[in-house]
């Protein structure tokens, strides 16, 4: 995971080990050598992935990007690229996310489900009307949802909306209810950790998870990552308004190319491309 351009990038070689320092573990030999098991710990997920990320934006030529947004995690990448955190701020912000979020999925059993084929208002409507916390968490594209709370009301929620025509309701291997109100512990010590954060004003506009909006206000900033962990990734919106606003290519930062077909779903005549 990101070996490739550890070996292609002197700058990529510096980052990779100045986490290592930080985090106090050497993140590079689980990403480079670890096992699956090793890299599915939440607090080895949440890193890897957000240093992969910027490891793969500080590579493209002249980096400037018009705007910026993240999936979940990736708000995280996403301001780091437009300099709205430096560096060591980010990962010690993620790695504190990482491990509260493991903490509050040990206080309650919970998960999540993708659901695939219905609106997002009927996905919404039947939510609220199951016993227990269940709740729309990711909105990916037209037609996939993402579901999120206790495994009862979950379950429970995906026999309803089967049953109101769901073509799938897959419950997902996620260790808990991340983007619902059962993260409430979580985002207490996230909040706590952000308002400690010295944050800059972003070269560019950020689209953030809670609010599909751009932004380059601090204030503004801060307030819509600390409702992240409790609120809605709102990416169809973000891509929608992105679009909206003057955008025509994307260009996918990290591991993978989930993004990439996700806007393609969004808009079939976006632009889009990645650096892995």
């Amino acid at each position: 995971m990101g070996k490739e351009l550890y070996e292609a990038h002197e700058s990529v070689r510096t980052l990779f080990k100045q986490a290592d320092e930080l985090l106090g573990f050497s993140l590079t030999a689980t990403m480079f050598e670890g096992t699956a098991e090793a890299l599915k710990q939440t607090k080895v997920t949440q890193p890897a992935v957000f240093l992969h990320s910027v490891a793969a934006a500080l590579t493209l030529p002249e980096f400037k990007p018009e705007m910026v947004a993240g999936h979940s995690l990736g708000e995280f990448s996403a301001l780091t690229a437009a300099g709205a955190l430096r560096f060591e701020d980010a990962l010690s912000l993620v790695y504190q996310r990482a491990l509260a979020m493991q903490e509050a999925c040990e206080i309650n059993p919970s998960g999540m489900a993708a659901i695939l084929g219905l609106e997002d208002t009927k996905v919404e409507e039947i939510c609220a009307q199951i016993d227990g916390i269940v709740v729309a968490a990711n909105y990916n594209c037209p037609g996939q949802l993402v579901i999120s709370g206790a495994n009862e009301a979950v379950a429970a929620a995906c026999e309803a909306l089967k049953a109101a025509g769901a073509k799938r309701a897959l419950p997902l291997p996620v260790g808990g209810a991340f983007h619902s109100p059962l993260m409430a512990p979580a985002q207490e010590k996230l909040e706590r950790a952000i308002e400690k954060t010295t944050f800059h004003t972003p070269t560019c506009p950020i689209y953030q998870n809670v609010s599909a909006q751009g932004t380059t206000d601090i204030a503004i900033i801060k307030e819509n990552l600390k409702a992240q962990l409790t609120g809605p990734v709102r990416w169809t919106q973000s891509v929608q308004q992105m679009i909206a606003d003057g955008a025509t290519s994307f260009t996918e930062c990290g591991p993978g190319n989930v993004l990439q077909g996700l806007v393609k779903k969004i808009d079939r005549q976006a632009s889009t491309s990645g650096v892995a």
